[in-house]
């Protein structure tokens, strides 16, 4: 399997087109697997919000005193969220209207403008989606395409990246139903590979190396329609609620 950073050295804004700037910047293959930052493509689609435009509420305000964070941001994160799960150390947790739990909504202020902060794409299976069928329409390329974003994880210190969108390719490999190395049937072995791609791709990535697409080549993996979804834990099945 080969890891193969593209980098693209613009500032991406709303004019721009992704999968035209992926194709120019690295040749691509049939069966690719593209993993792309969710910044760029939350710049691209406008998801970019001055905060001299965010009028926080009283709630916004209250909790910006007491968790010691911009009310402005605070504002977009409730805007952001169907629920708050824990707020404690200057950290919101929440579930996202699109079902993730993770630390302030997805909302970001680095590599943006001072003053400015960036949401999540609005349905990342969609971002996901339009790329992949621009770059097969247009450049005659059948890949699928991962977005990423960084998450902290429960009981593990530091971030790595996950996935929030998907299109084109099983998110899930599994194992239920072959047999173990002693030959016993598995039964609950579900390995999460499109996260899997997304860390592996943060290690090219990097924050600052104007890397925010990376090629995953020579992984066989079940191409098919599906939706992020299916990597979010349904409630009736959280030990920690």
């Amino acid at each position: 399997m080969q890891i193969t950073p593209v980098h693209i050295e613009k500032e991406i804004d709303s004019s721009d087109n992704i999968s035209k700037l992926i194709s120019q910047s690295a040749k691509l293959n049939d069966g690719d697997i593209l993993v792309i930052a969710q910044k760029i493509i939350s710049k691209q689609e406008g998801r970019v919000v001055a905060l001299s435009t965010v009028t926080p509420s009283l709630l916004a305000q209250g909790i910006g005193s007491q968790y010691h964070k911009d009310p402005r941001v605070v504002e977009l994160i409730l805007s952001e969220s169907k629920r708050i799960v824990r707020m404690k150390n200057e950290i919101i947790i929440v579930q996202t209207h699109t079902g993730f739990i993770c630390a302030n909504a997805g909302i970001d202020e680095s590599n943006v403008k001072n003053g400015y902060a960036t949401l999540l794409p609005a349905d990342s299976d969609l971002s996901a989606q339009k790329i992949r069928d621009d770059i097969k329409n247009n450049f005659s390329k059948d890949v699928a395409v991962v977005v990423s974003d960084t998450f902290g994880r429960p009981f593990r210190m530091g971030q790595t990246n996950c996935a929030i969108g998907i299109s084109g390719l099983n998110p899930i490999l599994d194992y239920a139903g072959t047999l173990d190395s002693f030959g016993r049937i598995l039964r609950v072995t579900e390995i999460a590979i499109a996260d899997e791609f997304s860390a592996a791709a943060e290690l090219v990535m990097g924050k600052t190396l104007n890397c925010p697409v990376v090629i995953i080549r020579d992984y066989l993996f079940e191409f098919g329609n599906y939706s992020v979804s299916s990597l979010i834990r349904s409630e009736d099945h959280d030990l920690f609620k």
